[in-house]
């Protein structure tokens, strides 16, 4: 059967380079009157669009006018589990955890509870134009099976796996070293690589994995190292100084996954916010990805990661919600945020930074960068088309833009869902009507 093709019409900005490395005018692909050619899954062309509609006469035409295109929102660090804890009041990382967390993890070892949550949360991201989410789930295998189900019947590229823990924990959700590897592996062997689901090896952090069981993580890394691993490491300084209680003869924080086999190239460490110079000079020798998550990071006052010199230091780093901590569901947020935190560091992110660590950046922390977040031949059809006139006071700025980034940036920091006209996921329009649907 012949696929039909399809013309989106708009602005398109996508990326060619890294806008911390190279000119925004050398990152950026830009076009003002632009289209995106789908043809099943696929992005087959961008380009001008009367290009396109010269070369392609029989496409089916979606005009979205002034809006822009752009690839689909990739969020690098999220808690689905900790969806309904959201803005819950007045607590920092440790008691986090005791208070809210834990309690509410402990319900998903009820399959028909972790489903219901997992599609309310998928719902919620996407009506923000988020296509691509790496998930932490709970202790259980039935949050593990819910997570990916319900991204499948969504057609979308999610990576996830089951966190890991077996001390410091209510027993409710508490693991051991052997019931860890077993468990992941199964699940890894049911889920990573089918479809678009992609499995990540998950010890939550050190204070909650003994070094049996982290030595056992390791170990099942080794054996499958084209899995991504992800964890969290520098949130807080409180946490510090318990690990290094935990671990009396570890040189650090990063040294207590170091000595067990959990760094790597392909591990996602998140937050990083108080690493030492020994560890960020590790951490960037193996070329491992630093998330930021910024929302989180003021809202349980972690601290300020410094986004401009992890780049300039040469590090590897994606940007994230951390849902729950993190105290939106919107990327469009989460850059807003990091913006403000580079302000209070002394350095103003580009909007062109801004949108690259939301796309094409977070892609290359997931080892996808030749799949997703880029308009571009042969990537996957992950769309995100934002209305740069989505409220009045948004509207009565960008009216005055000179140019795309003066356009935008109202919409970064001041977007909400309103902002998202129409989202894609893998060549098809999703229903934004009604997110909340479970």
């Amino acid at each position: 059967m012949t696929v039909q093709d399809r013309l989106l019409l708009g602005q398109t900005l996508s990326f060619i380079d890294d806008p911390f490395d190279v000119p925004v005018s050398a990152a950026v692909q830009y076009i003002r009157d632009g289209a995106v050619l789908l043809r099943g899954h696929l992005i087959a062309d961008v380009d001008e669009a009367v290009t396109l509609k010269k070369a392609h006469p029989n496409a089916d035409i979606t005009d979205y006018g002034d809006a822009l295109i752009l690839p689909g929102f990739i969020d690098a660090h999220v808690h689905y589990p900790q969806t309904a804890i959201i803005a819950s009041w007045g607590k920092q990382l440790i008691d986090w955890l005791n208070t809210y967390t834990f309690p509410e993890e402990i319900r998903f070892s009820d399959h028909d509870y972790a489903t219901v949550i997992a599609n309310r949360y998928l719902d919620l991201v996407t009506a923000h134009g988020t296509t691509t989410v790496v998930s932490y789930c709970t202790s259980h295998p039935e949050s593990v099976d819910a997570f990916f189900t319900a991204a499948s019947a969504r057609n979308m590229r999610v990576v996830a796996g089951k966190t890991c823990m077996d001390r410091n924990a209510p027993d409710a959700l508490m693991d051991t070293a052997q019931s860890a590897y077993d468990d992941s592996k199964r699940l890894l062997e049911k889920w990573h690589e089918r479809g678009r689901a992609s499995y990540a090896i998950t010890p939550r952090f050190s204070p909650t994995s003994t070094p049996d069981q982290l030595t056992a993580l390791g170990a099942l890394w080794a054996e499958h190292p084209d899995c991504l691993m992800q964890t969290h490491i520098s949130e807080q300084k409180a946490e510090l100084d318990w690990v290094a209680k935990l671990f009396p003869d570890a040189r650090d924080y990063l040294d207590t996954y170091e000595r067990f086999g959990l760094l790597g190239q392909r591990g996602l460490y998140g937050h990083a916010i108080h690493l030492t110079a020994r560890e960020s000079d590790r951490l960037r020798e193996m070329g491992a990805a630093l998330i930021h998550c910024p929302t989180s990071n003021t809202f349980i006052g972690s601290g300020l990661f410094d986004m401009a010199a992890r780049k300039s230091q040469g590090h590897i780093v994606g940007l994230a919600t951390d849902t729950g901590g993190g105290s939106s569901f919107s990327m469009l947020r989460t850059m807003a945020a990091a913006y403000e935190i580079g302000q209070l560091n002394g350095t103003a992110l580009h909007p062109a930074q801004l949108l690259w660590l939301a796309s094409a950046g977070n892609a290359r922390t997931l080892h996808m960068g030749n799949k997703i977040g880029k308009l571009q031949n042969g990537f996957e059809a992950d769309l995100v088309v934002l209305d740069l006139a989505s409220t009045p006071a948004i509207a009565q700025r960008s009216g005055h833009a000179d140019d795309i980034w003066q356009a935008v940036f109202p919409t970064i920091m001041m977007g909400d869902d309103r902002a998202v006209m129409a989202v894609w996921i893998n060549g098809q329009s999703i229903s934004l009507e009604n997110p909340n649907r479970v």
